[in-house]
This record gives C-alpha cells, structure tokens and sequence, in this order.
C-alpha cells in the first residue's frame, strides 16, 4: 500500500509536468515577451503597493510582554505624598481594568491581572530596561520623590485572548489625565530599540530649544494614534536667581563678587578643620539660622565692595525664584531636547507620523527658530543604521553569488538569467505579508536577503540542464522545455518543504517566535513565488537572451556591407 502510495504520487506529479506544464510552458515561450513585461509589472505593482504605503512597515514589530508598566515621572521637588496620591489614581485604574476585562477575558474563577506592583521614588522597571544612550530617553534620573511606576503582571499570551498593547490602552483610558504630571508612559513591549518617535532639536539657544519643543507635541497630539507625548527637558528644584545691577559695577562688584558672598551667608565658608578622632569636622562661618530663612533675609544681607565698603544687597542686584535645569544634554557641543512619542499601530505608523511631520510642520518649525536644527534618534537612527550596513553586506553577497555562478558556467550572461529570479522573491514576501496580516519588519528585510541564496538555487538546476542538453547537439528550445519539464518535480518538491518546515513557525503563537515570524514569512512565500518564476520566466529569458544575441549578430554584420552599398552609389542618389 505504501508503494502505490508513492507511485501514486510520484506518477501524479510526472503527470502534472507532462500534461499540464509542457503544454503551458511551450505558450508561455511563444509569448515570452508578454511573460517577462507581466512579470516585471508585477514586480513594479508590489514596489508600488510599498512606496504607497498599503503594507504598513515598523523597524520592530511590537512583541508583546507578560508585564504592562505604566511610568509616572511629576515634576522635580515634587513631595513623595504627592506622587503617592498621583500613583493611586494608577492603582485604582487597574483594579478598574480588572473589573472591565474579566468578564471577557479571564478565565473561569480567575484574572487576566495576576500582581500589581506600584514603586514610588523610583522606576525599577525603566531602570532594567534603559535604552542606549543615543536613544535620547526622555528621564536620566534613577531615584526621586517625582518619579513612580506600577507594574501589572498578565497572563502569558497563549492563556488569553486579548493583547498587551490592548490592555495598555484600555488602562490608559480608565486613568485619563494625571494633574501635574511631567509624563506618563505605558510600555506593553518585551524590548525596545528605541522610542518609535525620537525627534531631536538642538542649537544654542535653550528657549528657542524649548519653544520648539512645545510646537512639536503640538503638532504631534494632532495625529490620530500618537500616545505617551513627552520631551526630554525637565526643570529642576525651584531655586533663587541672582541678577546684578549696572549700578553695581562703578562699585568693582561682579557677578562672581556676589554669588560667592551670598553663598557664604547662607551655606557658609570654611574657616578651619579640627580632627577629632577619625572625623575631619569642619568649622563653618555663616549667618545665624534666623537671619537665612527668606528672601526678605537675602535682601537684607550687605554685599561688601573691594574697598571694604558695605551697600544693601538690593541696592545693587535682584533674586527672584525659578528652576534650574535637572539634566543638562549635549550632542556635538550643542544644547538638545528630545521629543519623544509612541504610537498605536493599529491606527498609524512611526515611518507614516514622521513623513508626513518632516513634509509639513518641521520646515514651518525650523523656519520660526533659525538657531534650531533636527535629527531622527531613537528607533529611526538605530533603523537607518541597520539598513545601512544590511544594503552593504547585500551587495557583496550578490557580488559572491555572481562570481561563484559565472566561474564554473564559463558566462557571464548565464549568471544574470539565473540571478533574475532574485526581485522576484520580494513579490512572494509582500504577498505573504498581506496574506498572513502581518505588517512588515527589519527581520522581514533580513528574509528577503536570505531568500536570495535559496531561489538561485532553482533557475541554477533548470540551466545546469538546458547547458546538458545544449551539449548534446538538441536546440535550445527544445532543451528549455525539455529542462522545465525534467526538473519540474525537483524544483517543485524544494519549495514546498521550504514551506512545510517554516509553516509550524508561522503559525506559532508564543512570545519566542514573535521576533522570528516576518522573517519566516519572507522566505516561505518568497520561496514559492519564486518557484513559479524559475519554472516560466527563467525559461523565457533564456530565449529572449538568445533573440538579443542574433540580433545583434545581425546588426553587426550587415553594419559594414550597408555601408559599403551605400558609400559606392552616386552621391544624387544618396
């Protein structure tokens, strides 16, 4: 049984070569002009289908965690009750979720939420996940009464039918606005390469830096499926700011004269050092503690000039209160701010935001701010980097491929008919993206150029034997069907248990493969996209090679005996 079995199919497949490709592949080479032009429209409409935008691309997809963390950072100096009040609102909004999501989602008798986790003074989390510093991430600091963080732990993703940035959204709408709030961010992603938004402004003027700031988010809260708005400026502790008076300097007083003056009435200046033990105690010289209280007490205070003469100290500047800044960042020497955002990519893209951000409100931007320039960081800085290197390494990779087919064929056109399968692969994986709906990824690129040493390996078997033939004296044609039809069952086999292997991994759910699938996508249907190209364009091609080789026998040969004709004949005539 299992004999008839085999001989059942592999008598099938001879069948199917015999009978239906023969006869379909002898048209296809009558017509082999209208197969190649339909081929490369083909591959034109699926360039087209990408440069519109009908298939959405992310660097990386999102590959969901079993922890949801939403990070609160308040305002520098910010008392820790407060935040504590602020990261209630967060732990109430969960318990919300829970009571939302439940009913639908969890299984019987349990949760979809198994912990919640609320730190206040710190961000653990963010801590263990701090991207690289070139993403420019919006908060440097590690600790501080301004800063919480509530982590939900979740169901793995196998146990339940919702996902994590779905949660994340459900949460952040049960939470609303938080007052005060410097930023509040909902991170649903196993890893990240960087903020999916990161624009970064810098030039020398840090007001300018900030406005320009201010109108981005702007721009940016406008778009439908941008989330977590943020930048990177933050203003410290409140602080008092010393300004001199013109009138102070007939008096030889500067700026320097004075700060460190009124450091040394308030924090105090060193007198001397007295050892005690193994202490070293410091004997500090300064106001009495009821006369440093206020700014009344600032006021007050003598500012001595370089004569030894005492004025008022608001005789000759000003204080008022202010922030400093918190962190100070600098890229090339310059001052930047970074603003940051995510985005629902069930709604938008990052690569659609910016696109249409650089087109229409940066000119308008930088315009209103000459002193300001931009860059792309974060994730788009980490993408055009990996697409550098990846185009490259693609070169050469197809440089060694037509070195390694053009030695032992002996041709170097032979080559290029045996490459020409390779553009064809992108309309397979474009194809099995949109059929699979799965949007496209860096690793889908990574396919794509792995799927171009698999498919040469088809058109190199079909020439290997047109070239057999060709040997023995049979015409080309002849041997081009002959070819098809032979390694019809080889080449057909190949691609289909290129696919059988990697369907298990397409399909798989868990956490894991996430990473992996676009890339398994790609070499699948590229595979077997690329099968139906090798069968019949390649065929065709090898013909079309041959009609341009005559052709321009032809036109080289008649060349000189025309011109002959024609320079012996009566110059009235010519």
């Amino acid at each position: 049984r299992w004999r008839r079995f085999q001989d059942f199919f592999a008598g099938g497949m001879t069948h199917v070569a015999q009978h239906w490709y023969r006869p379909f592949l002898v048209r296809v080479l009558d017509w082999r002009y209208t197969a190649w032009a339909a081929s490369v429209g083909m591959l034109a409409l699926t360039i087209g289908v990408l440069a519109g935008g009908r298939i959405a691309f992310s660097f990386f997809p999102p590959i969901e965690a079993t922890h949801l963390a939403a990070r609160l950072t308040m305002p520098q100096g910010t008392p820790v009750e407060v935040t504590e009040e602020a990261t209630n609102l967060l732990v109430h909004a969960a318990g919300a979720l829970r009571e939302r999501l439940d009913p639908e989602y969890a299984p019987a008798g349990g949760s979809i939420i198994r912990h919640v986790l609320s730190t206040v003074g710190s961000q653990p989390l963010r801590a263990g996940q701090a991207s690289s510093p070139a993403s420019g991430g919006a908060s440097s600091a590690s600790s501080g009464s301004h800063l919480a963080e509530v982590v939900l732990e979740l169901l793995p993703s196998e146990q339940r039918e919702i996902s994590t940035s779905e949660v994340a959204r459900h949460w952040r709408e049960l939470t609303g606005g938080i007052p005060d709030a410097v930023e509040l961010a909902f991170a649903s992603e196993l890893f990240s390469v960087g903020e999916a938004i990161n624009i970064q402004f810098q030039g020398t003027n840090v007001d300018d830096l900030q406005a320009a700031a201010d109108r981005m988010k702007e721009v940016l809260a406008g778009y439908p499926g941008v989330i977590d708005i943020a930048d990177s400026f933050r203003a410290g502790k409140q602080e008092v700011k010393l300004a001199i008076h013109p009138s102070a300097e007939p008096l030889g007083l500067t700026m320097r004269d004075l700060a460190r003056q009124v450091r040394q009435a308030f924090y105090g200046e060193e007198a001397q050092r007295i050892q005690r033990g193994r202490d070293d105690i410091r004997v500090m010289v300064r106001y009495p503690e009821h006369q440093r209280r206020s700014l009344g007490d600032l006021e007050n205070t003598r500012i001595r000039t370089p004569d030894g003469t005492e004025v008022p100290f608001s005789t000759v500047a000003d204080a008022r209160l202010g922030r400093g800044f918190a962190a100070i960042r600098r890229t090339d020497r310059q001052r930047v701010v970074n603003v940051t955002a995510d985005v629902d990519r069930s709604i938008t893209t990052e690569n659609e935001v910016l696109a249409s951000v650089k087109q229409s409100a940066l000119p308008l931007i930088l315009a209103d701010y000459p002193s300001v320039s931009y860059g792309l960081e974060g994730a788009q800085r980490e993408q055009s980097r990996s697409f550098a290197g990846l185009l490259n390494a693609y070169v050469i990779a197809l440089m060694a491929i037509f070195a390694l087919l053009a030695i032992p064929l002996r041709s170097y056109a032979q080559p290029l008919v045996i490459m020409s399968v390779i553009p064809f692969g992108l309309v397979g994986a474009i194809g099995g993206h949109l059929l699979m709906g799965r949007d496209l990824a860096f690793m889908s690129i990574v396919g794509i150029v792995a799927l171009s040493g698999v498919v040469v390996n088809d058109s190199l078997v079909l020439v290997h034997y047109v070239n057999q033939r060709r040997a023995e004296g049979v015409a080309l044609a002849d041997a081009v069907t002959r070819a098809g039809v032979a390694r019809f069952r080889p080449i057909v086999l190949t691609s289909l248990t290129t696919f059988a292997g990697l369907t298990p991994l397409m399909l798989e759910r868990s956490m894991q493969a996430q990473f992996l699938i676009p890339m398994a996508i790609s070499l699948a249907f590229g595979a077997l996209f690329a099968t139906v190209i090798s069968l019949l364009v390649v065929p065709s091609l090898y013909l079309i090679l041959r009609d341009f080789e005559q052709a321009s026998k032809r036109f080289f040969r008649r060349g000189p005996d025309s011109t002959s004709e024609i320079a012996s004949q009566p110059a009235t005539q010519v």
